[in-house]
């Protein structure tokens, strides 16, 4: 039996609390609460609201300031999850993050841009880091699931390097209460 968490990440000596990722163009870091208001403010894009379901509506300036200063950080102390802010030139461009769960798949990577950086790769650059991050870890796989309308997070997706693994039916929540397909994409060592 391996002494590596289910997740399959050898996380000895690092403190998720602060580990960053450094791209060549960005920085992927814990959340601060000098965040709120660029949260606040993408997370009032339509786009978002419609693929990130667990964003709540209307989304509130409270709502922000819990997850800056509260839920993150909590994700991270608690070794479930890496949830980033993804920065550009010393501005917030987008979210991402690693999820750990337990199981199969692996660690599982997530994201979205704000619509003021949307078109310049900073999505693609930030989950292909981040894969690279939990794969050189020891993670013997990572995944990510878009929804099957969401052709620009399949997009960026294979920009990262994933590959589309199959129809995962029925496994999205949707704001209208129905449930929807995603397209599963993995990435392995060497890939």
């Amino acid at each position: 039996m391996s002494d590596l968490p289910p997740s399959g990440l050898d996380l000895t000596g690092i403190d998720l609390t602060r580990e960053l990722v450094r791209t060549e163009r960005l920085v992927l870091r814990p959340h601060r609460p000098d965040d709120e208001d660029a949260v606040f403010a993408a997370c009032q894009d339509p786009e978002i609201q419609r693929w990130i379901t667990a964003i709540q509506l209307p989304y509130t300036r409270e709502q922000a300031r819990v997850w800056v200063s509260e839920v993150a950080p909590g994700e991270r102390t608690a070794e479930r999850g890496m949830p980033m802010v993804v920065e550009a030139g010393g501005r917030l461009v987008g979210s991402a993050g690693v999820h750990l769960r337990d199981g199969r798949l692996g660690p599982e990577i997530g994201y979205w841009t704000a619509p003021w950086a949307r078109g310049h790769g900073y999505a693609t650059e930030a989950a292909h880091a981040l894969a690279e991050w939990a794969l050189g870890l020891g993670a013997p796989r990572v995944h990510l699931v878009a929804d099957v309308d969401n052709t620009a997070s399949q997009a960026v997706a294979v920009r990262a390097g994933f590959r589309r693994e199959g129809l995962v039916r029925s496994c999205l929540d949707r704001r209208d209460g129905t449930r929807g397909d995603a397209v599963l994409f993995g990435r392995v060592a060497g890939d």
